[in-house]
């Protein structure tokens, strides 16, 4: 899978874009993550890339195809997204939450199949959470739960995952742990994963690449340049 984004403007209002002029290339086998300030976009642009908000301009092409050709049904088996909020749903059971996962392929009842509750323990088992199988949602900590999400993304068996600020509520061991899984998935499944983070020095370690949004403009960054940056803002 290929995102490829040329001059792409978006935002809320075209009189009011939040970021313009995207030139950019994404690819599958890697964990690319978005970095910048809050309010500065990073959300608004995980949003276009799932077809939630339309782009205002220019051009964004999943595998040199619109992402205004795709029915819903169609783009929920390419993207994912995991959200930062706490998921609004109790007194399911987190087999029941990975399995809504599968909502793209189970037709109107949403029935799981034999060949789906596979796919729901194979998620389960990428992210070694087989401790939490029948245990309610509500009752997991927050690294519990955010494990949850991203096995259920995992579930929707798309090409392309993408969260929001995954680790923002997260001790530092289950940040760097969630990055390291994040990383490896990418790899060794051969996903497209886009995250956004605060957290740079994990974003450094981990990433493959690293984009920054800054000034209403988006572009890739080393992690040399955020090293420094890091360094500049601990040293004032």
């Amino acid at each position: 899978m290929i995102i490829s984004l040329s001059h792409l403007t978006i935002g809320y209002s075209a009189s009011h874009p939040v970021i313009t002029d995207i030139d950019l290339a994404l690819r599958s086998g890697q964990l690319s993550c978005l970095i910048g300030e809050n309010g500065i976009g990073k959300s608004t642009l995980l949003k276009t890339l799932t077809g939630f908000l339309p782009k205002l301009g220019g051009n964004l092409l999943l595998d040199g195809r619109d992402i205004q050709s795709y029915s819903q049904r169609e783009l929920a088996r390419e993207v994912s997204i995991v959200l930062t909020q706490k998921p609004d749903v109790q007194n399911l059971t987190i087999e029941e939450i990975i399995g809504l996962g599968r909502s793209p392929y189970t037709g109107f009842f949403g029935r799981l199949r034999a060949e789906d509750r596979l796919v729901v323990e194979d998620a389960i088992a990428a992210m070694g959470i087989e401790k939490l199988k029948g245990r309610m949602i509500q009752t997991l900590s927050d690294g519990e739960r955010q494990k949850v999400m991203i096995a259920k993304a995992l579930a929707q068996e798309t090409s392309v995952i993408l969260l929001d600020e995954p680790t923002a509520f997260l001790d530092f061991p289950s940040k760097a742990e969630t990055f390291q899984t994040l990383r490896r998935m990418a790899h060794e499944r051969d996903k497209l994963i886009l995250l956004s983070t605060h957290d740079l020095e994990l974003a450094v370690r981990f990433a493959d690449s690293l984009l920054e949004v800054r000034e209403g403009r988006l572009k890739e960054v080393s992690a040399a340049d955020v090293k420094a940056s890091m360094q500049t803002i601990m040293g004032s």
